[in-house]
């Protein structure tokens, strides 16, 4: 018998400074987007309506940011964490230009850190991925750091690398957009509260929640192209301690920034990823609530300013109290997410 199927990569097959070209360019459709809305609820006035996006100067309704790293780090997935145990954390993304229906995107990624984990049996592998449109423009870039099993525990370890990831995504850096917000509609976009309404130490209850079904998730992780063995093969998941599947975190992302859109309707971009943690698992079943809090604020000039947002989702468990730590400084086991980013919204003057 040839072998010609691919197991994927484990964790001594990762060596700092690979670079991979991962396989499957994938074009963002119209469709993308609707089944994207139909599973998450997203209502950000900007990728839903073509004559919204327009008034501010788009040719038309851009793709929700995350769509486009879902779709991104769907590439990354049969190279990096196929034989994955969980992804464990994002840093230092930027979403440096808007993604259209009909573009084509593509990934790249750079092994940047190894450190095997103290049990011998898994490692953690830390990547930096950029992706590309049909135009070879960098559209966007982030790092995450993912636990790969071994696939022989006797090997040796390899010397550890870390890398040196900032807290923060500066807001010098942070990209521009340059739209044309003097006919921005606040009451279409759904919410009166522009830049200057929120302040820093401000905690928002989002309110809303989303109870994840088994189809729904399955099927959102399908329209990523995310093979991961983990969100898909029950048969072997129902031998873990787990005994089912794991809901990609990539879900919980989405579905806390589609609950966020009461309270935060204005701050539809997600421009920056300062930090990401998936702290705890979600499993079908489990209902999603989330909450916010104002981290920083920056004006980026020309009537466009950007929020510093930690987004809070928990499973189970309203967020009248804002839920989040111990006083150990442990996640409580009911947080499923703590998601640091740049959101870019506008002024009112």
């Amino acid at each position: 018998m040839t072998l010609k199927s691919d197991p994927g990569n484990f964790f001594e097959d990762f060596v700092v400074g690979d670079e991979l070209i991962h396989a499957t360019p994938r074009t963002v459709t119209e469709a993308d987007a609707a089944l994207y809305t139909g599973l998450t609820g997203s209502r950000y006035a900007l990728y839903s309506a073509d004559t919204f996006a327009q008034d501010i100067g788009l040719a038309g309704s851009p793709i929700d940011p995350l769509l486009a790293f879902h779709i991104v780090f769907g590439k990354t997935v049969p190279d990096i964490s196929l034989n994955a145990v969980a992804n464990l954390g994002y840093a230092d993304g930027r979403f440096l230009s808007p993604v259209f229906p009909g573009d084509t995107l593509r990934a790249v990624s750079e092994v940047i850190g190894l450190k095997e984990n103290s049990n011998g049996k898994t490692g953690v592998v830390y990547i930096r991925t950029r992706g590309y449109n049909q135009e070879d423009d960098e559209v966007l870039n982030y790092v995450r750091w993912v636990m790969v099993n071994k696939k022989d525990p006797a090997s040796p370890a390899p010397t550890p690398v870390v890398p040196d990831l900032p807290k923060a995504v500066d807001p010098r850096e942070l990209p521009q957009r340059g739209y044309e917000l003097s006919d921005y509609n606040f009451v279409l976009a759904g919410s009166p509260f522009g830049f200057e309404d929120y302040e820093i130490g401000e905690k928002i209850d989002h309110v809303d929640a989303f109870t994840v079904e088994e189809a729904e998730h399955q099927i959102a992780t399908r329209l990523y192209q995310n093979t991961a063995k983990v969100h898909f093969n029950q048969h072997a998941q129902s031998q873990t301690p787990r005994g089912k599947r794991l809901i990609y975190g990539g879900v919980a992302i989405s579905l806390a920034r589609s609950i966020a859109f009461n309270g935060l309707a204005n701050a539809a971009e997600i421009i920056a990823i300062n930090a990401g943690s998936h702290v705890n698992p979600l499993g079908a079943g489990d209902t999603v609530f989330a909450w916010s809090e104002v981290l920083d604020k920056v004006d980026l000039g020309d009537g466009l300013g950007a929020l510093r947002l930690r987004l809070v989702a928990t499973k189970n468990l309203p967020c009248t109290e804002f839920p989040w730590k111990d006083a150990e400084g442990k996640h409580l086991p009911d947080v499923i997410l703590d998601f640091d980013y740049w959101a870019a919204i506008p002024k009112r003057g």
